[in-house]
């Protein structure tokens, strides 16, 4: 784990900052499909109404499944952290603190 990142998805880092850029992306077509439905709604088009709901729709399970894979990012992120100790653990930093910081 010492070289360097070749890609963008080398590192749990940048594929979860590529993550949070697709939420938000998200989050902006879930804003102009609910005003598309809204204008369907008052046009009476129906088949485009049921279209768009179900375009709302997918997105929603997008945005829950992406949602879900950045958790997932950070968990391993904290698990590699913990494995190749990038941080100290808490018990470590007690004991240099002095019985003190207890």
């Amino acid at each position: 784990m010492s070289s360097q990142p070749e890609t963008p998805f080398d590192s749990i880092e940048n594929a979860h900052e590529y993550i949070r850029l697709l939420l938000e992306t998200i989050a902006e077509a879930r804003t102009d499909i609910a005003a598309d439905l809204e204008a369907a709604s008052e046009a009476n088009a129906d088949r485009r109404l049921e279209a768009l709901r179900v375009v709302h729709y997918k997105l929603e399970k997008l945005e829950q499944h992406l949602h879900s894979s950045s958790r997932t990012l950070n968990d391993l992120r904290s698990l590699r952290r913990l494995l190749f100790e990038e941080r100290a653990a808490p018990a470590v930093l007690k004991a240099e603190k002095g019985p003190e910081a207890a």
